[in-house]
Protein backbone atom coordinates (compact mmCIF):
# COMPACT_ATOMS: atom_id res chain seq x y z
CA UNK A 1 0.00 0.00 0.00
CA UNK A 2 1.31 3.50 -0.83
CA UNK A 3 2.19 6.14 1.82
CA UNK A 4 2.30 9.96 1.18
CA UNK A 5 5.98 11.14 1.15
CA UNK A 6 6.32 14.26 3.73
CA UNK A 7 6.32 17.65 2.79
CA UNK A 8 9.64 18.44 4.62
CA UNK A 9 11.36 15.34 2.50
CA UNK A 10 10.21 16.93 -1.16
CA UNK A 11 11.11 20.57 -0.30
CA UNK A 12 14.74 19.03 0.75
CA UNK A 13 15.11 17.13 -2.66
CA UNK A 14 13.53 20.25 -4.52
CA UNK A 15 16.10 22.81 -3.22
CA UNK A 16 18.99 19.99 -3.57
CA UNK A 17 18.58 19.72 -7.50
CA UNK A 18 18.22 23.80 -7.68
CA UNK A 19 21.97 23.93 -6.32
CA UNK A 20 22.93 21.76 -8.46
CA UNK A 21 21.69 23.04 -10.97
CA UNK A 22 22.93 26.55 -10.58
CA UNK A 23 26.21 25.73 -9.59
CA UNK A 24 26.49 23.87 -13.30
CA UNK A 25 25.45 27.69 -14.59
CA UNK A 26 27.59 29.35 -12.57
CA UNK A 27 30.42 27.46 -13.55
CA UNK A 28 29.46 28.04 -17.13
CA UNK A 29 29.55 31.88 -17.03
CA UNK A 30 32.73 31.98 -15.29
CA UNK A 31 34.70 29.64 -18.00
CA UNK A 32 32.99 32.10 -20.43
CA UNK A 33 34.15 35.53 -18.70
CA UNK A 34 37.76 33.90 -18.07
CA UNK A 35 37.92 32.40 -21.93
CA UNK A 36 36.74 35.54 -23.13
CA UNK A 37 39.12 38.18 -21.39
CA UNK A 38 41.78 35.66 -22.08
CA UNK A 39 40.78 35.93 -25.71
CA UNK A 40 40.78 39.72 -25.25
CA UNK A 41 43.99 40.24 -24.07
CA UNK A 42 45.89 37.46 -26.04
CA UNK A 43 46.67 37.06 -29.43
CA UNK A 44 48.93 34.87 -31.74
CA UNK A 45 52.09 36.16 -32.95
CA UNK A 46 52.16 34.69 -36.58
CA UNK A 47 49.13 36.88 -36.96
CA UNK A 48 51.04 40.45 -36.31
CA UNK A 49 52.82 42.92 -38.60
CA UNK A 50 55.61 43.79 -37.20
CA UNK A 51 57.88 46.63 -38.53
CA UNK A 52 61.56 47.44 -36.64
CA UNK A 53 62.44 50.72 -35.73
CA UNK A 54 65.70 52.27 -36.92
CA UNK A 55 67.82 55.32 -37.61
CA UNK A 56 68.55 56.97 -40.83
CA UNK A 57 67.31 59.89 -43.46
CA UNK A 58 63.67 60.61 -43.97
CA UNK A 59 62.42 62.70 -47.33
CA UNK A 60 59.72 64.46 -45.67
CA UNK A 61 56.80 65.19 -48.28
CA UNK A 62 53.74 66.52 -48.31
CA UNK A 63 50.77 64.26 -49.66
CA UNK A 64 48.11 65.02 -51.80
CA UNK A 65 45.83 62.94 -54.44
CA UNK A 66 44.44 63.13 -57.91
CA UNK A 67 44.12 61.43 -61.47
CA UNK A 68 46.03 60.39 -64.06
CA UNK A 69 45.43 62.39 -67.45
CA UNK A 70 46.67 62.47 -70.61
CA UNK A 71 49.61 63.88 -71.26
CA UNK A 72 47.88 65.94 -74.50
CA UNK A 73 43.82 66.35 -74.35
CA UNK A 74 42.91 68.57 -77.22
CA UNK A 75 38.91 69.44 -77.60
CA UNK A 76 37.52 70.21 -81.16
CA UNK A 77 34.31 72.63 -81.22
CA UNK A 78 32.24 73.51 -83.97
CA UNK A 79 33.22 76.58 -85.77
CA UNK A 80 29.82 77.59 -87.33
CA UNK A 81 25.91 76.07 -86.29
CA UNK A 82 25.31 73.14 -88.65
CA UNK A 83 24.47 69.39 -88.44
CA UNK A 84 26.16 66.02 -88.50
CA UNK A 85 26.59 64.33 -91.28
CA UNK A 86 28.65 61.17 -91.20
CA UNK A 87 30.63 59.80 -88.47
CA UNK A 88 33.95 58.27 -89.81
CA UNK A 89 35.37 57.94 -86.20
CA UNK A 90 34.75 55.95 -82.73
CA UNK A 91 36.16 56.71 -79.60
CA UNK A 92 39.27 54.89 -79.03
CA UNK A 93 40.21 55.01 -83.03
CA UNK A 94 43.89 56.19 -83.45
CA UNK A 95 44.09 58.48 -85.74
CA UNK A 96 47.08 60.36 -87.99
CA UNK A 97 47.28 63.91 -87.95
CA UNK A 98 44.76 65.03 -90.73
CA UNK A 99 42.21 62.57 -90.59
CA UNK A 100 38.39 63.26 -90.74
CA UNK A 101 36.64 62.99 -87.92
CA UNK A 102 33.09 64.23 -88.54
CA UNK A 103 31.26 65.39 -91.54
CA UNK A 104 29.35 68.43 -91.18
CA UNK A 105 26.67 70.33 -93.15
CA UNK A 106 28.46 72.80 -95.00
CA UNK A 107 26.39 73.81 -97.77
CA UNK A 108 25.03 77.20 -96.00
CA UNK A 109 28.43 78.12 -95.35
CA UNK A 110 29.90 77.37 -98.57
CA UNK A 111 27.30 79.37 -100.56
CA UNK A 112 27.53 82.15 -97.88
CA UNK A 113 31.92 82.21 -99.03
CA UNK A 114 31.31 82.01 -102.17
CA UNK A 115 28.81 85.19 -102.26
CA UNK A 116 31.11 87.46 -100.21
CA UNK A 117 33.54 86.57 -103.25
CA UNK A 118 31.58 87.87 -105.57
CA UNK A 119 31.08 90.62 -103.63
CA UNK A 120 35.13 91.07 -103.38
CA UNK A 121 35.49 91.00 -107.05
CA UNK A 122 32.86 93.79 -107.28
CA UNK A 123 34.48 95.72 -104.64
CA UNK A 124 37.78 95.22 -107.02
CA UNK A 125 36.00 96.48 -109.95
CA UNK A 126 34.90 99.24 -108.40
CA UNK A 127 38.16 100.16 -107.32
CA UNK A 128 39.35 100.08 -110.83
CA UNK A 129 36.28 102.10 -112.40
CA UNK A 130 37.25 104.60 -109.38
CA UNK A 131 40.80 105.14 -110.66
CA UNK A 132 39.62 105.36 -114.19
CA UNK A 133 37.03 108.08 -113.01
CA UNK A 134 39.54 109.93 -111.67
CA UNK A 135 42.23 109.54 -113.86
CA UNK A 136 39.67 111.44 -116.46
CA UNK A 137 38.86 113.94 -114.24
CA UNK A 138 41.74 115.12 -113.20
CA UNK A 139 43.02 114.95 -116.84
CA UNK A 140 40.91 117.26 -118.05
CA UNK A 141 42.02 119.21 -114.64
CA UNK A 142 45.22 119.21 -116.14
CA UNK A 143 44.53 119.90 -120.20
CA UNK A 144 42.47 123.13 -118.68
CA UNK A 145 45.14 124.49 -116.59
CA UNK A 146 47.71 124.05 -119.84
CA UNK A 147 44.62 125.88 -121.79
CA UNK A 148 44.76 128.86 -119.08
CA UNK A 149 48.64 128.57 -119.08
CA UNK A 150 48.71 129.03 -122.52
CA UNK A 151 46.09 132.20 -122.29
CA UNK A 152 47.90 133.57 -119.85
CA UNK A 153 51.12 133.77 -121.75
CA UNK A 154 49.51 135.31 -124.37
CA UNK A 155 47.75 137.44 -122.18
CA UNK A 156 51.33 138.07 -120.84
CA UNK A 157 53.00 139.13 -124.04
CA UNK A 158 50.04 141.40 -125.30
CA UNK A 159 50.52 143.51 -122.14
CA UNK A 160 54.00 144.06 -122.78
CA UNK A 161 53.44 145.10 -126.20
CA UNK A 162 50.59 147.45 -125.30
CA UNK A 163 52.80 149.43 -122.47
CA UNK A 164 55.49 149.49 -125.25
CA UNK A 165 53.11 150.99 -127.42
CA UNK A 166 51.64 153.45 -125.05
CA UNK A 167 55.23 154.69 -124.09
CA UNK A 168 55.87 155.88 -127.65
CA UNK A 169 52.54 157.00 -128.12
CA UNK A 170 51.41 155.10 -130.14
CA UNK A 171 48.91 153.38 -127.89
CA UNK A 172 46.48 154.11 -125.57
CA UNK A 173 45.80 153.88 -121.45
CA UNK A 174 42.42 152.38 -121.67
CA UNK A 175 43.60 149.41 -124.05
CA UNK A 176 46.89 148.93 -121.60
CA UNK A 177 44.22 148.99 -118.93
CA UNK A 178 41.84 146.39 -120.75
CA UNK A 179 44.56 144.17 -121.15
CA UNK A 180 45.55 144.56 -117.83
CA UNK A 181 42.45 143.71 -116.53
CA UNK A 182 42.25 140.64 -119.54
CA UNK A 183 45.92 139.09 -117.82
CA UNK A 184 44.86 139.75 -114.17
CA UNK A 185 41.67 137.77 -114.76
CA UNK A 186 43.80 134.52 -116.68
CA UNK A 187 46.07 134.48 -113.95
CA UNK A 188 43.13 133.95 -111.21
CA UNK A 189 41.65 131.68 -113.53
CA UNK A 190 44.75 129.78 -113.33
CA UNK A 191 45.32 129.70 -110.05
CA UNK A 192 41.60 128.64 -109.78
CA UNK A 193 42.22 125.55 -111.77
CA UNK A 194 45.53 124.61 -110.05
CA UNK A 195 43.79 124.79 -106.36
CA UNK A 196 40.91 122.94 -107.69
CA UNK A 197 43.26 119.92 -109.17
CA UNK A 198 44.86 119.88 -105.81
CA UNK A 199 41.75 119.69 -104.28
CA UNK A 200 40.33 116.87 -106.68
CA UNK A 201 43.81 114.81 -106.13
CA UNK A 202 43.80 114.66 -102.69
CA UNK A 203 39.78 113.61 -103.08
CA UNK A 204 40.93 110.87 -105.61
CA UNK A 205 43.49 109.33 -103.53
CA UNK A 206 41.00 109.57 -100.39
CA UNK A 207 38.17 108.02 -102.24
CA UNK A 208 40.75 105.37 -103.51
CA UNK A 209 42.32 104.27 -100.07
CA UNK A 210 38.60 104.21 -98.69
CA UNK A 211 37.81 101.39 -101.71
CA UNK A 212 40.99 100.31 -100.73
CA UNK A 213 40.24 99.69 -97.07
CA UNK A 214 37.17 98.30 -97.99
CA UNK A 215 38.73 95.69 -99.52
CA UNK A 216 41.31 94.59 -97.28
CA UNK A 217 38.42 94.09 -94.70
CA UNK A 218 36.58 92.20 -97.30
CA UNK A 219 39.60 90.11 -97.94
CA UNK A 220 40.15 89.39 -93.95
CA UNK A 221 36.45 88.50 -93.48
CA UNK A 222 36.88 86.14 -97.02
CA UNK A 223 40.23 84.49 -94.99
CA UNK A 224 38.18 84.04 -91.88
CA UNK A 225 35.40 82.24 -93.83
CA UNK A 226 37.81 80.42 -95.13
CA UNK A 227 39.62 79.32 -92.38
CA UNK A 228 36.37 78.71 -90.46
CA UNK A 229 35.50 75.99 -93.39
CA UNK A 230 38.65 74.65 -93.14
CA UNK A 231 38.21 73.99 -88.98
CA UNK A 232 34.18 72.75 -89.94
CA UNK A 233 35.81 69.88 -91.41
CA UNK A 234 36.40 68.04 -88.48
CA UNK A 235 40.12 66.66 -88.77
CA UNK A 236 42.83 65.39 -85.71
CA UNK A 237 45.18 68.09 -85.38
CA UNK A 238 48.16 65.32 -84.76
CA UNK A 239 48.12 61.50 -84.25
CA UNK A 240 46.22 60.94 -80.66
CA UNK A 241 43.55 58.41 -79.87
CA UNK A 242 39.77 59.59 -80.25
CA UNK A 243 38.52 59.87 -76.52
CA UNK A 244 34.96 61.26 -77.70
CA UNK A 245 32.87 62.01 -80.35
CA UNK A 246 29.57 63.24 -81.75
CA UNK A 247 28.71 60.06 -83.25
CA UNK A 248 24.69 60.68 -84.11
CA UNK A 249 24.03 61.38 -87.38
CA UNK A 250 21.93 64.59 -88.16
CA UNK A 251 22.53 65.54 -84.33
CA UNK A 252 22.74 69.86 -84.25
CA UNK A 253 25.75 71.28 -83.04
CA UNK A 254 25.93 74.94 -82.35
CA UNK A 255 28.81 77.10 -83.08
CA UNK A 256 31.72 76.52 -80.12
CA UNK A 257 29.96 73.26 -79.16
CA UNK A 258 32.05 70.05 -78.33
CA UNK A 259 32.32 67.97 -80.96
CA UNK A 260 35.34 65.70 -80.35
CA UNK A 261 37.88 65.46 -78.09
CA UNK A 262 41.51 63.77 -78.89
CA UNK A 263 44.33 62.61 -76.93
CA UNK A 264 47.68 61.20 -76.46
CA UNK A 265 47.25 58.01 -74.35
CA UNK A 266 50.37 56.85 -74.91
CA UNK A 267 52.13 59.13 -72.51
CA UNK A 268 50.22 60.74 -69.23
CA UNK A 269 50.91 63.03 -66.28
CA UNK A 270 49.00 63.48 -63.43
CA UNK A 271 46.18 66.22 -62.37
CA UNK A 272 46.47 66.67 -58.31
CA UNK A 273 45.36 68.52 -55.24
CA UNK A 274 46.49 69.36 -51.99
CA UNK A 275 45.33 71.28 -49.05
CA UNK A 276 46.60 75.23 -49.08
CA UNK A 277 47.84 74.47 -45.16
CA UNK A 278 50.85 72.92 -47.21
CA UNK A 279 51.24 75.77 -49.93
CA UNK A 280 54.90 76.68 -48.55
CA UNK A 281 56.12 73.24 -49.32
CA UNK A 282 54.18 73.04 -52.73
CA UNK A 283 57.04 74.42 -55.48
CA UNK A 284 57.36 73.83 -59.44
CA UNK A 285 60.28 71.57 -59.23
CA UNK A 286 59.46 69.74 -56.96
CA UNK A 287 60.49 65.95 -56.76
CA UNK A 288 57.05 63.51 -56.18
CA UNK A 289 56.49 59.86 -55.95
CA UNK A 290 52.56 58.86 -57.25
CA UNK A 291 51.41 56.07 -56.44
CA UNK A 292 48.99 54.22 -58.35
CA UNK A 293 47.57 51.28 -57.17
CA UNK A 294 50.10 49.29 -55.69
CA UNK A 295 53.15 50.61 -58.00
CA UNK A 296 55.14 54.02 -57.57
CA UNK A 297 56.05 56.58 -60.49
CA UNK A 298 58.56 59.36 -60.13
CA UNK A 299 58.50 62.31 -61.13
CA UNK A 300 58.26 66.63 -60.41
CA UNK A 301 55.91 69.08 -59.76
CA UNK A 302 55.19 70.82 -63.42
CA UNK A 303 53.25 73.75 -62.27
CA UNK A 304 51.28 74.89 -59.10
CA UNK A 305 47.76 77.16 -59.91
CA UNK A 306 48.78 80.41 -58.00
CA UNK A 307 45.36 80.80 -56.28
CA UNK A 308 43.48 78.57 -53.90
CA UNK A 309 39.58 77.19 -54.23
CA UNK A 310 38.11 75.33 -51.89
CA UNK A 311 40.80 75.31 -49.51
CA UNK A 312 42.81 73.05 -51.76
CA UNK A 313 45.80 73.86 -54.52
CA UNK A 314 45.64 72.70 -57.86
CA UNK A 315 49.09 71.20 -59.26
CA UNK A 316 50.35 69.35 -62.11
CA UNK A 317 53.40 66.29 -62.03
CA UNK A 318 55.18 65.19 -65.00
CA UNK A 319 56.54 61.87 -65.07
CA UNK A 320 59.63 60.60 -65.54
CA UNK A 321 58.55 57.43 -67.67
CA UNK A 322 55.05 58.76 -68.60
CA UNK A 323 54.21 55.36 -70.60
CA UNK A 324 54.38 53.01 -67.98
CA UNK A 325 52.31 50.13 -68.35
CA UNK A 326 49.75 50.54 -65.58
CA UNK A 327 49.18 54.16 -65.94
CA UNK A 328 45.29 54.40 -67.14
CA UNK A 329 43.82 57.73 -67.92
CA UNK A 330 41.09 58.42 -64.76
CA UNK A 331 42.93 56.19 -62.08
CA UNK A 332 43.18 57.77 -58.70
CA UNK A 333 46.49 58.73 -57.34
CA UNK A 334 48.07 59.20 -54.09
CA UNK A 335 50.99 62.02 -54.67
CA UNK A 336 54.01 62.20 -52.18
CA UNK A 337 55.66 65.57 -53.14
CA UNK A 338 59.04 66.25 -51.20
CA UNK A 339 59.84 68.98 -48.77
CA UNK A 340 63.05 68.35 -47.71
CA UNK A 341 65.48 65.72 -46.07
CA UNK A 342 65.96 64.90 -42.57
CA UNK A 343 69.14 62.93 -41.53
CA UNK A 344 70.35 60.55 -39.34
CA UNK A 345 66.54 60.57 -37.41
CA UNK A 346 64.86 57.60 -35.50
CA UNK A 347 62.74 56.68 -37.99
CA UNK A 348 60.00 53.34 -38.83
CA UNK A 349 58.32 52.35 -42.27
CA UNK A 350 55.16 54.19 -43.19
CA UNK A 351 51.95 52.94 -41.58
CA UNK A 352 48.88 53.19 -43.15
CA UNK A 353 46.76 54.86 -40.14
CA UNK A 354 49.58 57.73 -40.24
CA UNK A 355 47.56 60.79 -40.91
CA UNK A 356 50.60 63.31 -39.85
CA UNK A 357 52.82 64.73 -37.03
CA UNK A 358 50.85 63.91 -34.13
CA UNK A 359 50.71 61.58 -30.77
CA UNK A 360 50.19 58.37 -31.40
CA UNK A 361 49.07 54.85 -29.83
CA UNK A 362 51.31 52.21 -30.93
CA UNK A 363 51.87 48.34 -29.48
CA UNK A 364 55.47 47.44 -28.90
CA UNK A 365 57.04 44.11 -28.95
CA UNK A 366 59.24 43.13 -26.23
CA UNK A 367 60.62 40.57 -27.62
CA UNK A 368 59.09 38.10 -24.65
CA UNK A 369 55.45 37.02 -24.18
CA UNK A 370 53.85 41.03 -24.26
CA UNK A 371 52.48 43.96 -26.25
CA UNK A 372 52.97 47.13 -24.57
CA UNK A 373 50.96 50.29 -25.56
CA UNK A 374 53.44 53.17 -25.92
CA UNK A 375 52.87 56.77 -26.55
CA UNK A 376 54.33 57.44 -29.40
CA UNK A 377 55.64 60.85 -31.21
CA UNK A 378 55.31 61.38 -35.05
CA UNK A 379 56.70 63.82 -37.03
CA UNK A 380 56.75 64.33 -41.11
CA UNK A 381 56.66 61.43 -43.19
CA UNK A 382 57.44 60.60 -46.50
CA UNK A 383 56.33 57.80 -48.86
CA UNK A 384 58.56 55.02 -47.29
CA UNK A 385 59.75 56.51 -43.50
CA UNK A 386 58.16 58.64 -40.76
CA UNK A 387 59.96 60.51 -38.40
CA UNK A 388 59.58 59.32 -34.52
CA UNK A 389 60.48 62.11 -32.03
CA UNK A 390 59.38 60.39 -28.99
CA UNK A 391 58.45 57.08 -27.76
CA UNK A 392 60.32 54.48 -29.84
CA UNK A 393 64.17 53.57 -29.92
CA UNK A 394 66.02 51.51 -32.84
CA UNK A 395 65.60 47.92 -32.78
CA UNK A 396 61.72 48.15 -31.27
CA UNK A 397 59.47 46.02 -33.08
CA UNK A 398 56.21 48.39 -33.52
CA UNK A 399 52.48 46.41 -34.35
CA UNK A 400 51.26 47.90 -37.44
CA UNK A 401 47.79 46.19 -37.79
CA UNK A 402 44.62 47.47 -36.62
CA UNK A 403 44.27 46.56 -32.45
CA UNK A 404 41.27 49.21 -31.66
CA UNK A 405 39.53 46.09 -30.72
CA UNK A 406 41.86 45.62 -28.00
CA UNK A 407 40.73 49.21 -26.88
CA UNK A 408 43.73 50.63 -24.93
CA UNK A 409 44.94 47.59 -23.30
CA UNK A 410 47.65 48.12 -21.39
CA UNK A 411 49.49 44.74 -22.39
CA UNK A 412 48.71 42.17 -24.53
CA UNK A 413 49.77 38.53 -24.38
CA UNK A 414 51.48 37.17 -27.06
CA UNK A 415 50.45 33.27 -27.60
Amino acid sequence: MDREIPKSQLRRARLKRLAIYGGIAAAVIVAGIVTSKLTRTSVSLDKLTLVSVDRGDVNTSVTGYGSVEPAFEEIINSPLTTRVIEVYHRPGDIVDAGTPLLLLDLETARNEYNKQLDQLAMMRLQLEQLRAANATRLGDLRMQIKVADMKLNRLRVELANERYLDSIGSGTTDRVREVEFAYKSGLLEYQQLEQQLANETRRADADIELKRLEIEIKDKELSEASRTLDMAEIRAPRRATVSTVVDRIGAQVTQGQQVAVIADLGHYKVEGEMADSHAAQLRAGNRAKVKVGREYVEGRVASVTPTSKNGTLSFSVALDCDSAAMLRPGLKADIHVSSGLKENVVRIPNIRFYTGPRDYDLYVFDGGGELKLRHVNLGFAGPDYIEVISGLTPGDRVVVDDMSRFGNTPSIKVK
